[in-house]
């Protein structure tokens, strides 16, 4: 029956000549065999298909169950999970840490577990530096679905299963777990793509304030210019979460990566320094500004290429041709430049220190523009060569 993938238990009992007012284990002897009671608790229609999908998205799975050896065998062998090793709770006690952490690299199956055995392996994983969900719905699974970096568990599991959980599901199929891991994905690389654009552009502005504010007589861009200037860049990124990301990039896990965020910061912050350098000479050499119309041409080049950047930086792909971007991003973009460059020309520029600029500067700020997106995406590609994906 085990085999068959039962879980099998054995029904005895005892006849006593005197009754007892408290039995202990000392009187479990002698029992007479009445029969066996075989539960039957098959696998979900949808395991099979879940497991090869999350496969395809490079997640491994291991069976972490207090069931036999038997039963376990018969219901992998049902949903089509291929067992590249067996361990049970008794090797799993025995194991110090460090054999422990070697076991679980090899190791698919782990059976006749206890709670706290279960926990233990969870942090041989860790200690691994894998990111492990679990999903169980026992009193014995509170622990693992505790220990877990994603507990997750279901709607009718018992109370204490649910409380040590971080997700229920309420649906009976697990198809949603592919959903669930794919909408991680997409949200962690947006997060991402804001992190790096923020940090290399911000990281870029201190250096063409720095090096302006060494010879230039007055401030390259009034505080208010600073903050709106800001406002208006914060304003059109707020459509990164509707984002699309590329197919390659959800294909696989990808770990927090703060070495690489650094090495892009140092990289492509540089480059929107450079372009504000430009900026800066064409206006002073070119245009002889003084202060309103430098901080008026300054603003408009900044808040351009900082609006315009994310197209670069949010994919590994050539934008707009390989990789499109989200209709949102996309009308935040233009919406926010164009914001941008009407202000010296309206009424409410004056407030903030805007002036017009000549018409020629305009011809100046897109080949400028244009110029920095092209050396953006030439140098995003340079650093993929050498340092990979994050």
């Amino acid at each position: 029956l085990a085999a068959e993938g039962f879980r099998v238990l054995a029904v005895a009992y005892k006849d006593f000549d005197q009754p007892k007012d408290k039995y202990t284990k000392d009187d479990e002897q002698s029992l007479i065999l009445k029969g066996y009671i075989a539960f039957l608790d098959p696998p979900k229609a949808s395991a099979r298909r879940t497991i090869e999908r999350l496969k395809n998205l490079g997640i491994d799975f291991k069976v972490l169950t207090g069931d036999n050896e038997l039963v376990t065998n018969k219901i992998c062998a049902e949903v089509g999970l291929k067992i590249k090793g067996f361990v049970t709770g008794d090797q799993v006690e025995k194991a110090s840490d460090a054999d422990l952490r070697e076991l679980v690299k090899t190791t698919t199956i782990f059976a006749r577990l206890s709670p706290l055995q279960k926990e233990r392996v969870i942090h041989a994983l860790h200690d691994n530096r894998h990111i492990v969900g679990y999903l169980g719905d026992g009193i014995n699974d509170a622990p693992a679905l505790k220990t877990a970096d994603v507990g997750i568990s279901v709607n009718n599991a018992v109370d204490i299963a649910k409380e040590s959980a971080d997700i229920i599901l309420l649906k009976k199929s697990l198809l949603v777990l592919e959903d669930g891991v794919l909408e991680g994905r997409r949200t962690f690389g947006n997060i991402l793509k804001y992190i790096k654009m923020g940090s290399s552009s911000n990281f870029g502005n201190m250096l063409s304030m720095t090096g302006a504010s060494l010879f230039l007589p007055f401030l390259p861009m009034l505080p208010i210019q600073i903050l709106l200037n800001n406002l208006l860049y914060d304003i059109s990124q707020i459509a990164i979460p509707s984002d699309e990301v590329d197919k390659e990039y959800l294909a696989k896990s990808r770990p927090w990566n703060v070495d690489y965020i650094k090495k892009f910061m140092l990289f492509i912050g540089p480059v929107s320094s450079l372009f504000d350098f430009a900026t800066f000479g064409v206006l002073w050499f070119i245009f002889h500004a003084r202060q309103p119309l430098f901080n008026t041409g300054w603003f408009l080049e900044s808040l351009c290429t900082q609006t315009l950047v994310i197209h670069i930086i949010r994919t590994d792909k050539i934008p707009f041709i390989e990789s499109k971007p989200s209709q949102f991003l996309m009308f935040t973009s233009i919406y926010i430049a164009t914001i941008g460059l009407v202000l010296p020309f309206i009424p409410l520029g004056k407030h903030f220190g805007f002036v017009q600029p000549p018409p020629g500067y305009f011809i100046a700020l897109i080949i400028i523009v244009a110029a920095y997106l092209i050396t953006v995406q030439h140098m995003k590609n340079w650093f993929l060569k050498k340092y990979g994906r994050d």
